[in-house]
């Protein structure tokens, strides 16, 4: 079990549910809009590291 990679699917699943997070609350308008681009960003910081992290890691035996 490599690490990384399962440090990387981590992220990857926490930046997927803050941008869903993030595009619902602009859809209803539930929070304000600065929590909501911060969240934003946050998440998209985690999503491209994940993605980063799972790509980048080699399958060791």
């Amino acid at each position: 079990m490599n690490v990384k990679r399962t440090f990387g699917t981590i992220l990857t699943i926490l930046g997927i549910v803050g941008l869903i997070y993030a595009g619902w609350g602009f859809l209803k308008h539930t929070a304000g809009t600065r929590e909501l681009v911060v969240v934003a960003v946050i998440a998209i910081i985690f999503f491209m590291s994940g993605i980063g992290l799972i790509k980048n890691t080699k399958d060791e035996a």
